[in-house]
């Protein structure tokens, strides 16, 4: 069976990757449209992309509408935006909500179409060129022809995609998530590691992106927890930029399944951050599928050094389950009750929830059938 494989057309990665790619990201177009937070924006790094426009002439526009995951609101201040700026191309400086939000104004920056009209499909179209800088360790969104975005009228997060929207470049730079405080790291490092073992645990997994899903999962045990202790720590941080990228080239690949199935609703519904949102979920939802696919999961606790090839796969594959709740403990991951979402009104939800996560595809790519009311059983199951 052969296997399509994609991912950005040009990434430049490591120290001092965006000096190196700076005359590039000038090269994209004419004007550029510069998508980012207020706080994102107020940060060295930024400083750094403004200088590299002005040092080449570049003229650009600033835009700081995404203050947190993208809504339709933000997104449509964003198109509106783009089209009164005359600007032919478009970079996505920040976190995974703001490089996410870049390539939904690229759609509606374009096709004057409301982002819910393509909802379902593969979008296509001709749209601005991308360069996109992240600032966490995460969402590997710089790799990824997928983007979120939240409807808070129907209280539903919609995942969109289309491999047209892969960036033109990524230039992924640790030096710009030396500042991501302790939890952010903790969270989105715990995302990129969900996107990592979703993938290898997918019925869409594939040889390449399994590649990719063993390192990045090596590399996040390993030093995940050292950059949420010292966020200075440049190996660390550079390890974990990396293992960011492997997993959404994962994602890219080979998607994912029931952990971002069920984790949408959450944030959708109660704001819970996506990493975060993920974290909480992790070890339940990996543990119902662990018997879809044992040998894998026994892999995955010998990647990291937890089994051995000696160790029998149902044991290796619940060592890692408990390693992940190590991990998870260590980075101090907090429940749903300790972020303060209300139990009773999150028991009210479940059935919605559950709706919208099978709704979303993911849960169906895990191997092993999930029904709605397995995923119930699951959002329950996190109050216990």
């Amino acid at each position: 069976m052969p296997y399509r494989f994609t991912q950005p057309a040009k990434t430049v990665i490591g120290e001092g990757a965006f000096e190196q790619a700076a005359e590039a990201v000038a090269s994209l177009g004419s004007r550029a449209f510069i998508v980012t937070g207020p706080h994102v924006s107020a940060q060295a790094g930024f400083g750094a992309v403004t200088q590299a426009l002005d040092s080449r002439g570049r003229e650009y526009h600033v835009f700081t509408g995404i203050t947190g995951e993208p809504s339709i609101q933000m997104l449509h201040a964003g198109a509106q935006a783009y089209r009164e700026s005359g600007c032919d191309y478009i970079i996505g400086f920040g976190g995974g909500s703001q490089l996410d939000g870049a390539k939904a104004i690229a759609v509606m920056g374009t096709s004057n179409r409301d982002i819910t009209c393509f909802v379902g499909t593969d979008i296509a179209g001709s749209f601005p060129p991308l360069a996109l800088i992240p600032t966490t360790a995460g969402t590997g969104s710089e790799a990824t022809k997928y983007f979120c975005v939240t409807d808070d009228d129907a209280g539903v997060k919609y995942l969109l995609q289309g491999e047209q929207l892969l960036p033109r470049l990524a230039i992924v730079d640790p030096a710009f998530t030396l500042s991501a405080p302790p939890q952010v790291t903790a969270a989105t490092g715990m995302d990129a590691l969900t996107h990592a073992v979703e993938a290898y645990t997918s019925r869409r997994a594939n040889p390449l992106a399994d590649m990719y899903a063993l390192s990045a999962v090596k590399r996040i045990f390993a030093w995940l927890p050292q950059a949420y202790r010292d966020g200075s720590h440049k190996k660390a941080r550079g390890e974990l930029a990396l293992a960011a990228y492997q997993a959404g080239i994962c994602i890219n690949n080979a998607s994912t399944t029931i952990v971002h199935g069920m984790s949408r609703p959450i944030g959708a519904l109660f704001h819970v951050p996506h990493g975060l949102a993920n974290a909480m979920l992790s070890c339940a939802c990996l543990r119902f599928a662990l018997d879809g696919c044992c040998s894998r999961f026994a892999e995955l606790a010998r990647v990291i050094g937890a089994a051995s090839h000696r160790t029998p796969d149902t044991q290796a594959a619940e060592l890692f389950i408990e390693k992940l709740g190590e991990l998870c403990r260590n980075l101090a991951i907090q429940t749903l009750s300790q972020y303060g979402v209300d139990e009773a009104a999150f028991a009210a939800q479940i059935d919605k929830m559950a709706s919208d996560a099978a709704a979303s595809g993911s849960p169906a790519n895990t191997i092993k059938p999930v029904s709605k009311e397995d995923m119930c059983a699951i959002y329950r199951s996190l109050w216990t």
